[in-house]
């Protein structure tokens, strides 16, 4: 597995190795041993989420907070995604910066996302199934989201016309307020 480190403590982009030959391919898209290695401590999954969107839907940016707030593991299965983190941990020198990256079933690349993050993507594809392995489970108590167009994130977001959005998603509040709240 190819490790990056992205500017952002602990944002990391996994490249597992495929084996490809006449048949296809083959690859191991998770392993504990190798996967608790890369990332320094002991991470335990408890939920798997799966997506389908078409092409132009906004999804994010959500996050939970304590005591579940979730770590995950995102990858796509199916088509391209503009894969997006936030970095909202208060004592981060880095907090409000963002990092984005093409998720693609081609590319094969996984986003390790540390708790700590607010997560979107953008389907710019036809379709694009999307899955992520959390480490705590959904609860609607501890969900917040930011404000996908806050314009001091100024998320380079690549659209030529306005993604579609949940209401839930469009009236979320803008950074600043979002985690006072």
């Amino acid at each position: 597995m190819q490790v990056t480190h992205t500017p952002l403590s602990g944002l990391l982009v996994l490249q597992p190795k495929a084996f490809k030959d006449e048949r296809g391919w083959f690859m191991e898209s998770f392993n504990a041993s190798r996967f608790e290695t890369v990332v320094g401590h002991s991470v335990h999954f408890v939920q798997d989420n799966h997506s389908f969107s078409t092409q132009g839907v906004l999804r994010g940016l959500h996050y939970q907070v304590a005591p579940q707030a979730q770590a995950k593991l995102v990858r796509v299965i199916e088509g391209r995604v503009w894969d997006v983190a936030v970095d909202i941990r208060a004592s981060s020198p880095t907090r409000g910066q963002c990092f984005g990256l093409e998720l693609s079933a081609e590319n094969q690349k996984q986003l390790w996302i540390p708790a700590g993050f607010a997560h979107g993507f953008l389907t710019l594809s036809a379709t694009s199934q999307f899955l992520y392995k959390t480490t705590h489970f959904y609860d609607p108590a501890c969900e917040r989201s930011v404000l996908w167009s806050d314009p001091e994130l100024a998320i380079p977001w690549p659209i030529d016309r306005p993604p579609l959005v949940n209401a839930k998603d469009q009236q979320a509040p803008v950074f600043s307020e979002a985690l006072t709240m």
